[in-house]
């Protein structure tokens, strides 16, 4: 079987790593964060299918995509806001008075983005069948530098550095202290972080297969929780930093095309998360990956709660209450509603409350409903 195809099993929930503790009141704790993505993601692939591709359900993918190219450049200190995003995105119009530059790192992140997810689904010429693909490093990079820098080119690029192209320039130290390898190093260490990709994505296989790790030590890695895995593939990207500039982003979609293909749902900084994502970066540069580890599960589960699970659920499927809370109904008020016998719910033995979109709509019509005494 090809490497890719392994990736299928991954998709239909093969992976099991942790079992799923109670649900704690207050923040919980990073592991119960791991104990629900894992148990979240396996409810996804066992009782709703997987996640759909981009062509069967384009209007969940543009929701986060959008606020994909929205916050991610936000990061990078875009001023445009998610109205402005979305108006260029989906109908290709500059809303606005905003510097054109602006504009086109908006547009050039979200076209990577859309290519990202289709391709992690239904890969095309530029994936050789593996987890990730240096050509595919570089083409990220290439779709999303390429239209800010036709228009405002980076100031110190050679005609040797243009987008998709290894920098030739030597980076200074950040403010962490974190100093990128000298540019000759970089294809080297850059290949190097490729086939520690795949060696992740076959370990992640042979464990699919046989339900557990199989001890073999030949594709040797730290032994992680995955979301601390994750975390430092992530921060092996930054700390090569292989490009002359779009480093961050281009590490970001590269991480989403890496969680797409094992058939987890990408993940999306906040930019009101930028101190907390920076913090957790540098204490990744040291070694301890728990903070950075956590952040990503939580954007997983915010992605799948917020976007994934609401729209390929049926009306009638249970799903998690987190899946159904919005604006009108926090996760808080639906919880105490089901205990208290107002909504329709029930709770497994994983202690975690499910209900449906139907059974939300009953109750927001009868919410107000004085229930009759009983005698």
């Amino acid at each position: 079987m090809a490497e890719f195809d392994k990736f299928n099993c991954l998709t239909y929930g093969c992976i099991k790593f942790w079992g799923v503790v109670s649900m704690a009141r207050g923040r919980p704790s990073r592991a119960t964060v791991y104990a629900r993505l894992d148990a979240a993601i396996g409810e996804l692939a066992t009782r709703l299918g997987g996640l759909p591709s981009p062509k069967e359900s384009e209007t969940i993918w543009a929701d986060i995509w959008h606020r994909e190219a929205h916050h991610s450049t936000a990061l990078e200190g875009n001023t445009l806001v998610l109205r402005e995003v979305e108006a260029l995105l989906e109908k290709g119009r500059a809303v606005g008075a905003k510097p054109l530059s602006e504009y086109m790192e908006v547009k050039g992140y979200g076209d990577a983005a859309r290519w990202v997810y289709g391709q992690a689904l239904e890969p095309d010429a530029w994936s050789d069948g593996q987890l990730i693909a240096l050509n595919e490093v570089r083409r990220i990079h290439h779709l999303a530098m390429g239209p800010v820098w036709a228009v405002a080119p980076h100031p110190d690029a050679s005609e040797q550095e243009a987008p998709g192209d290894f920098r030739r320039h030597d980076i200074r130290p950040f403010d962490g202290g974190m100093t990128p390898p000298p540019w000759p190093d970089v294809p080297a260490q850059i290949t190097g972080w490729v086939d520690d990709v795949r060696t992740f994505g076959r370990r992640a296989v042979r464990a699919a297969e046989t339900g557990a790790d199989t001890g073999d030590t030949s594709d040797a890695v730290p032994e992680l929780p995955l979301p601390e895995e994750l975390a430092r593939l992530h921060n092996a990207f930054e700390r090569v930093h292989p490009f002359l500039d779009g480093n961050g982003r281009a590490g970001r979609l590269g991480l989403n095309l890496i969680l797409v293909r094992l058939g987890y749902p990408p993940v999306i900084i906040f930019k009101q998360q930028w101190p907390a994502y920076l913090a957790a970066m540098a204490r990744a540069d040291t070694g301890d990956y728990g903070p950075l580890g956590e952040l990503v599960a939580r954007a997983m589960l915010d992605n799948l709660n917020r976007f994934i699970v609401p729209n390929i659920a049926g009306p009638a499927r249970l799903v998690p209450l987190a899946a159904l809370a919005d604006e009108e109904f926090s996760l808080a008020a639906l919880r105490q509603a089901a205990q208290r016998g107002r909504l329709n719910a029930v709770q497994g033995s994983d202690d975690v409350w499910r209900s449906s979109r139907k059974a939300i709509e009953t109750y927001r019509r009868t919410r107000h409903t004085r229930r009759p005494r009983s005698e």
